[in-house]
């Protein structure tokens, strides 16, 4: 038996789980067009490196970060997820609640979905771990959990001796993980092995899996078992959030990651089991992250299941092949608890679209109205960060944002838990996303102001400078002048002198 912590708050939900999580996976269709937003990941975004009317295949590189090499930046380079032609650049609707609009390459596909040339890294044991790095940078992996923070950034090897394998997919609807441990055990090892080389050989390496997912720990099981791999599988209580980082962390070693600091600076590392499996693919096999599983749920399809999508696949082509079902009512991508409504299903499947919840408005409750604070403290019980979402709630809505910072509002993670047993329905998560808002805008508009300072300053320095400059040579010139006339007026003297003499 291995000794397990307990975080604090959390909640329980009901799962909804066994809508989506019966079938296998299956592989989406091709669509005619693929729209791919040069943005789909925390950080910088990509510039494209293809032109319309130009062919690309399957897998091929179409657009990176500016300085050519992503592995050194908050970036990953995009690729083309089915082989055909550019047909634009251009700002189409990417998936935000706003249904905002951001640079896109469109594909439109041929039909034949033909590779690019793969490049497996099957010796990777053999080479300097940074080279495996690199692969998985061009690669364009990122944390496929939904984060989509770059992954070759989370796998320096200064100082790692745990590696977690993150298979505790504790939100509602969402079963993508689930179906992954079930089907493909191997990988998802033989991807965490790679990530263990790549951190410099990692001293323990633990794949923590829910214990209401009893079919994907035993195959996980035997499969580490018949491969000999040193790797433990452990189960976790199921508790929202106990997927989050910092939460998996405690529960495992009893550490506490401190505020403001990443799990690398006690020496832990967590990738999400998706991403094990693609830095598999892409170390192995040489296949970049061209698409993921997405679980396609809710009482608004017929036949809610997990496929594998392309990336930049429209929405609504992922649900017709579940079937549409009439009276929708809202698509929500990502979980109940954390995702977020979308306006329509014209957007692309990007690389941080886990889930797609189809309801009518029979099955997510519309919130109801909120109503003054009692003070009941339920907020507080539930945070697994141990903040004070009461407080945070009364300074956000007073707008008293240095308060708010105070009160650490950027260690909130946005689970929802203090909303969800909220008694008085107050939609706490929109309050504390309102401030963080506020907050960056005003950071950022500060450092605008700091830079037009700057620039103000050198400006009038450089003008005073100019004219202290044009002022020097003017009285050098002046001076020499001077001397010229003196000189001259001096031999002028001394020739008639002499001439008088003569």
């Amino acid at each position: 038996m291995i000794e397990l912590w307990q975080f604090h708050g959390g909640i329980k939900l009901e799962g909804h789980k066994s809508l989506s999580n019966k079938n296998p996976i299956v592989q989406a269709n091709i669509p005619q067009f693929l729209v791919l937003p040069l943005l789909q990941h925390i950080g910088d975004p990509t510039k494209p490196i293809v032109e319309v009317g130009e062919k690309v295949l399957k897998g091929q590189m179409i657009a990176h970060c500016h300085e050519h090499d992503c592995s050194k930046r908050i970036s990953t380079p995009v690729h083309a997820s089915s082989s055909g032609t550019i047909v634009a650049i251009e700002p189409r609707a990417v998936p935000h609640p706003s249904g905002l609009r951001a640079p896109c390459i469109v594909i439109e596909t041929d039909g034949q979905d033909t590779w690019f040339e793969r490049v497996p890294l099957t010796d990777y044991m053999e080479l300097p771990p940074s080279v495996a790095r690199t692969y998985i940078a061009q690669a364009g992996i990122v944390g496929l959990g939904g984060a989509g923070f770059p992954s070759h950034l989370k796998l320096k090897p200064e100082g790692i001796d745990t590696l977690i394998i993150n298979g505790a997919e504790c939100e509602p609807y969402i079963t993508c993980d689930d179906r992954l441990m079930r089907e493909e055990p191997d990988k998802i090892i033989a991807g965490a092995s790679i990530i263990r080389h790549v951190l410099g050989g990692a001293k323990r390496c633990i794949i923590a899996i829910e214990d209401n997912k009893a079919e994907a720990y035993s195959a996980l099981l035997e499969t580490a078992q018949q491969q000999q791999e040193q790797v433990e599988i452990i189960q976790v209580p199921t508790i929202y959030p106990m997927g989050g980082e910092k939460q998996l962390i405690h529960v495992l070693t009893g550490q506490e990651v401190e505020r403001g600091k990443l799990p690398a600076s006690i020496g832990i590392v967590v990738h999400n089991v998706k991403t094990a499996r693609a830095v598999y693919r892409a170390v192995q096999q040489g296949q970049a992250l061209i698409s993921r599983i997405v679980t396609v749920t809710g009482n608004g399809i017929k036949n809610p299941q997990n496929l594998e999508v392309r990336l930049g696949t429209p929405m609504h082509v992922v649900i017709e092949q579940c079937g549409r079902k009439s009276g929708i009512k809202r698509l929500i991508m990502g979980g109940s608890m954390m995702g977020f409504a979308l306006p329509n299903d014209d957007m692309p499947i990007v690389k941080t679209t886990n889930s797609l919840i189809v309801s009518r408005n029979d099955e997510i409750e519309t919130p109801s109205l909120p109503m003054p604070c009692i003070r009941c403290g339920a907020c507080a019980n539930a945070c697994p960060i141990h903040l004070l979402p009461q407080q945070l709630y009364w300074y956000a809505k007073a707008k008293d944002f240095k308060k708010v910072r105070d009160y650490h509002i950027f260690d909130c993670i946005e689970c929802g838990c203090c909303a969800y047993e909220c008694p008085s329905h107050i939609p706490l998560v929109s309050y504390y996303r309102y401030a963080k808002a506020e907050i960056i805008a005003s950071e950022r508009d500060r450092k605008k102001a700091d830079l037009a300072r700057q620039r103000h300053e050198f400006r009038t320095f450089r003008l005073k400078r100019e004219k202290a400059e044009k002022a020097t040579r003017h009285k050098q010139k002046k001076a020499v002048s001077d001397n010229s006339k003196e000189t001259a007026i001096k031999a002028a003297l001394e020739k008639s002198k002499a001439k008088y003499d003569t």
